[in-house]
């Protein structure tokens, strides 16, 4: 598909993009933000920069000042993708892309999302809350498990413990400044997976590979250069790849997502287990990003995967015409 074909409208709009943010993930979101921009002018849209700091007032008279037609949201982490300027943007009358108030909220909870995939029927680990001090006191789980933020994105903030070690959990305990509660998981041993959606359309199954055997898919794996590769589509057997695709869009319509998310696994491939980890309303939209490649893979440019979120905020978009879902290489094992 070429990108003479990303405007079907006239009139270009003029469409802010949220960036920045005071979250974690400020650096990242400035990335996607950038591209953003540059992808939307490359569309034909008038284009407006807001970095939303910790002053939600001089936010607010930004979007004001400028008028947009639709704002694109390219928060990342606590605040960008709660919920928050989500109600911000809904309190002003703006349309944005991305999903709204609830689904927004509910995916930033990890414990919450645990709720509503179950609720839906969809695979996740054994877990529990727990606090520091009663991970201070004992093992939430038997090891090897996983201890995560409530409400992170980016993996900040994980640990995994392989083995039950007291000095260690009191270490964590210690140092923890995600909250009151402490969020502790099975570990899945395999292969980190991920599907994104587009509209209420599964794109490909990505493998995504650490440079470490056994590495984990951590903020500097998913962000600094080589960092991980992806694979896509990723070689897996054919049922799997399929269980893959179609459990991402029912998570997608579990938490009422909206334009696009990002459904995230780890697959035992010795037990043949499909495990959702969590969902992104916010996926990344930065060089090296998930989404993206995905929609590359099915025919969609970057600056059209732009256009057609801006065109889904404002109930306007068209259907794509989507390539076939890449078909990976033959894979029986693991």
């Amino acid at each position: 598909m070429t990108d003479k074909t990303i405007l079907p409208t006239p009139t270009p709009l003029s469409i802010a993009v949220l960036m920045g943010g005071t979250s974690s993930e400020r650096s990242v979101s400035l990335s996607s933000g950038r591209a953003v921009m540059e992808a939307l002018k490359q569309a034909g849209h008038h284009v407006h920069a807001i970095d939303a700091g910790p002053d939600i007032t001089a936010t607010i008279e930004a979007l004001k000042a400028c008028k947009p037609d639709a704002v694109f949201n390219a928060l990342h982490g606590p605040g960008g993708e709660d919920g928050a300027i989500q109600g911000v943007l809904e309190w002003l009358g703006l349309p944005y892309t991305h999903s709204g108030i609830l689904a927004s909220a509910i995916a930033m909870n990890k414990a919450s999302t645990r709720m509503a995939l179950q609720a839906a029927g969809l695979p996740v680990a054994e877990g529990c809350l727990i606090t520091p001090d009663e991970l201070k006191e004992r093992a939430p789980l038997p090891a090897p498990y996983v201890l995560k933020p409530v409400a992170e994105g980016s993996s900040v903030g994980v640990h995994i413990l392989h083995e039950d070690d007291a000095a260690k959990r009191h270490a964590i305990a210690g140092s923890w400044t995600f909250g009151p509660q402490i969020l502790a998981e099975r570990f899945i041993p395999g292969r980190e997976l991920t599907v994104a959606v587009l509209g209420d359309e599964a794109l490909a199954v990505t493998e995504i590979l650490t440079p470490e055997s056994g590495g984990f898919y951590d903020f500097a794996a998913k962000y600094q250069a080589n960092g991980s590769r992806h694979v896509i589509p990723a070689p897996l057997p054919a049922d799997i790849t399929d269980q893959a695709l179609t459990l991402a869009r029912r998570a997608h319509q579990a938490l009422g997502c909206r334009g696009a998310s990002r459904t995230d696994y780890r697959y035992d491939g010795d037990k043949g287990e499909l495990v959702i980890l969590e969902v992104n309303t916010q996926p990344g939209m930065t060089a090296t990003s998930l989404l993206p490649e995905q929609a590359a893979a099915r025919g969609v440019s970057y600056p059209l995967l732009c256009h057609w979120l801006v065109m889904d905020a404002l109930g306007r978009a068209e259907p794509l015409s989507l390539h076939p879902v890449p078909q990976p290489e033959p894979a029986d094992g693991p």
